[in-house]
């Protein structure tokens, strides 16, 4: 999605923000970073961007009144976008933004970064892009150095790991008038409740782009959640046939290029009732998220396969045994032993391999 073989590293400031709640306060430098290091630029190109190689989700900045100057990173990045001799004064500016923003408890202090890339290639487009990162969590390195006839090891405590980025994103100088395209990397602990949200809905103000990407990710999402929870409230379904359906509509999105509903309610789905039913739940997704997925549209491999490793095909048995299923559900059979009281599985196969 996004790469920067062509990429250069224009201006870079550093600040510092804490937790107000913690009687925590900013710290802002007084002018932007100099590197003179061609070694520490590129390091610091590899920290910031190459986490976003494997990031194809692209969100929008929005303000809930549709006024997008209402938002506050919005309004700071287009003035940058105008005027990069403004770039050190908006980075406080923005560094002051996520101060304010930053009130849950939970919230860890760290360093901001604001930048200004040149070159940055998304969706096959080159563009200059703002970047807005911060390091969190702070390790301990050990270094092993020659001493004379043998060696000596020393070490640096709260050091940033460059394979870990913690938090940032990138905004794409394209699309100004639907808020700009913009990815994110959010390494926080979901089971930090309100805290793991403040980043994309407090200070950035982001919704996801409806490409391709998106709703396939969607419809899969949504199609797992109906098989596993939604289905037994209709019909009595066993978990082998639940997991023969979810192998299905995973066979359908690999195979197929385009997305008709029509056409997987007939050949996954294979009820009419079960087809309305689900139907029900996109459109109430639709509705609840202002969202429009659709019947057709082009599907997207990548999302495929991200969504790949979250279709569970196994069938666990109490805690003696745990059973892939991926092929024909006809070559499995279950029933009950009156005699031991207790159910069993049957399986037909041709060759033990």
């Amino acid at each position: 999605m996004v790469t920067y073989f062509e990429a250069s590293l224009n201006q870079i400031s550093v600040h510092k923000v804490g937790n107000k709640m913690q009687d925590e306060y900013f710290t802002l430098s007084d002018h932007p970073l100099r590197i003179n290091d061609e070694l520490l630029q590129n390091l610091l190109m590899q920290y910031f961007l190459k986490p976003f190689e494997k990031v194809n989700e692209v969100f929008r900045l929005i303000h809930s009144t549709d006024d997008l100057e209402l938002n506050e990173v919005f309004h700071f990045v287009k003035q940058l976008f105008a005027d990069s001799s403004k770039f050190h004064e908006i980075s406080q500016q923005i560094t002051r933004h996520l101060f304010d923003v930053s009130s849950h408890p939970k919230i860890k202090g760290g360093e901001v970064y604001i930048t200004l890339f040149d070159n940055v290639q998304i969706e096959g487009e080159v563009h200059q892009a703002i970047g807005v990162f911060k390091s969190e969590t702070k390790e301990t390195y050990l270094k092993v150095y020659p001493d004379g006839d043998g060696f000596s090891v020393a070490y640096e405590q709260e050091a940033i790991n460059i394979q870990k980025l913690d938090k940032g994103c990138l905004i794409f100088n394209t699309e100004e008038d639907l808020g700009y395209k913009v990815v994110v990397i959010d390494q926080t602990n979901k089971s930090a409740g309100d805290a793991a949200v403040y980043w994309k809905d407090d200070f950035l103000k982001l919704k996801v782009r409806n490409d391709q990407f998106n709703q396939t990710t969607n419809y899969l999402n949504l199609y797992k959640d109906f098989v596993n929870e939604k289905i037994d409230e209709e019909f009595e379904i066993s978990k082998p046939d639940k997991i023969d359906l979810l192998n299905r509509s995973m066979k359908y999105f690999k195979e197929k290029d385009t997305f008709d509903f029509e056409e997987f309610s007939e050949e996954v789905i294979g009820n009419e009732v079960a087809a309305t039913s689900f139907k029900e739940i996109i459109q109430n997704y639709e509705s609840e998220f202002d969202v429009e997925i659709g019947d057709n549209f082009e599907i997207s491999p990548q999302a495929v396969k991200k969504q790949n490793s979250n279709y569970k095909s196994v069938l666990k048995l109490d805690k003696n045994f745990s059973i892939y299923i991926h092929g024909d559900r006809k070559l499995l059979e279950n029933d009950f032993d009156e005699e031991k009281g207790m159910n069993y599985y049957k399986f037909y196969y041709k060759e033990e391999k």
